[in-house]
């Protein structure tokens, strides 16, 4: 809140964003002791959003974390920090909106306590939370685009293992059917009399083997 003389401020907590207005005060630093309570009202806004270019630094830094942990190696948690990391940008947004709306009232106003000259640090204060918006719907585009590579690259190695698989059914499958046939309790079936028919449908599921592995080496299936 502030009057002609007097700024009043609430602090929930015992460190804050405030220390270095509270430094320019007590070291007399600057023109804020020799001007009016409007120019600290707007030091205490502009530290306000200072703050979240060094949030907007941190959630820049895990981006960059999160989309080499996609490109290199996504697990299932990747998802949740991609998920956590989207809604502390939307947080982020909802706590900007109320001081972008407050900076722009107080340009706007006919309030005889803001002078003229405030009003023009205040348009800079106000450029600053433009900025930090756009930054943050930069961050959420970049997070979305983070799931949408996550999702694909963990369809991709899904894909693989399923190639993986279906190489291996179609090994075996042939391999299956000559030893069912042969598996079969019939009397009249010659090769099950022959000296060396073991040998020779193993030689047969071997070629057959190769062959396939051949085939598949060509067409890059495996």
């Amino acid at each position: 809140t502030m009057f002609k003389h007097h700024v009043l401020v609430f602090q929930e907590l015992k460190e804050d964003v405030f220390n270095s207005v509270r430094q320019r005060i007590i070291g007399k630093h600057g023109r804020i002791r020799s001007r009016g309570a409007d120019y600290l009202f707007f030091a205490l806004l502009d530290a306000i959003i200072d703050n979240y270019f060094a949030v907007l630094e941190h959630i820049s830094d895990r981006i960059e974390t999160l989309e080499e942990e996609v490109y290199q190696n996504p697990k299932p948690q990747t998802a949740q920090k991609i998920q956590g990391l989207k809604k502390e940008v939307l947080k982020i947004r909802r706590y900007v909106a109320p001081v972008k709306e407050l900076v722009s009232r107080l340009i706007d106003s006919e309030n005889p306590l803001i002078t003229r000259d405030t009003k023009l640090f205040l348009r800079d204060a106000l450029d600053h939370c433009l900025e930090i918006n756009e930054s943050l719907q930069i961050y959420r585009e970049m997070v979305m685009s983070l799931m949408e590579m996550y999702m694909s690259n963990m369809s991709n190695k899904m894909n693989e293992v399923m190639k993986v698989l279906t190489v291996m059914a179609s090994i075996f499958i042939p391999l299956t059917f000559i030893v069912g046939i042969y598996g079969m309790n019939f009397d009249n079936m010659p090769e099950l009399h022959w000296e060396n028919g073991y040998y020779m449908v193993w030689g047969l599921m071997v070629v057959l083997l190769i062959l396939m592995l051949i085939y598949f080496k060509k067409k890059r299936w495996i």
